[in-house]
């Protein structure tokens, strides 16, 4: 960090400027509070995002994948991924313990931070109360990283267990919008599901 301006280090530009004014790299810098033998916090946190994939790609990371960049141990590695759950908490709990979730995009906002970044598949419920206030979020299947199966008998148990008014199936695929998820996935899943929650009242 020698080679950097006092006024322009990471932590001096926060302080100046605000958090928001700072890239990536200079946030993660923070974050380890120093740099190694071989660097400088900086371009330690560059290296750490380099092996991650980015930002992004720490949210999926494990201890064990950021002790690969030499400088990293346990403690930083510890320290990173604080940081990061701290962030997607944040973003999932919303300020409230039972978030209202009756549109699309509310689900969407609440769901992806916690379950988009997943490595492999999972399939879920969320389900709701008659104001469709959250009740609690159950994963009823984790496949691998293309596929995953899930049984109508566990949706209905989970649904039915908590005295749920309303449930909503979701599925981390990679596909973004429902035209775009595999036939054989709507058709061996989601539309049977459907119809047979159709028969027990459940929207």
């Amino acid at each position: 960090m020698k080679d950097v301006a006092p006024h322009d280090r990471p932590r001096e530009k926060l302080q100046r400027l605000g958090a928001a004014a700072l890239g990536d790299n200079e946030l993660v810098a923070i974050v380890l509070g120093s740099g190694s033998r071989e660097c400088g916090a900086l371009e330690l946190a560059n290296r750490l995002l380099e092996r991650a994939g980015g930002l992004h790609g720490l949210t999926r990371a494990a201890p064990g994948e950021l002790h690969l960049v030499p400088g990293i141990g346990d403690a930083r590695a510890a320290q990173v991924l604080a940081a990061v759950e701290l962030g997607r908490r944040t973003l999932v709990r919303g300020g409230t313990d039972r978030p209202r979730l009756s549109t699309p995009r509310q689900l969407a906002s609440y769901l992806l931070p916690q379950y988009g970044a997943g490595a492999v598949e999972q399939f879920g419920i969320v389900m709701l109360d008659t104001k469709h206030r959250m009740i609690r979020i159950k994963i009823l299947s984790i496949g691998s990283l293309d596929t995953t199966v899930v049984h109508p008998r566990e949706v209905f148990r989970g649904g039915t267990s908590a005295s749920a008014a309303a449930i909503v199936l979701f599925h981390n695929h990679s596909a973004t919008l429902f035209h775009d998820i595999p036939r054989w996935c709507r058709r061996r899943i989601f539309r049977p599901l459907c119809w047979r929650f159709r028969a027990l009242c459940l929207p």
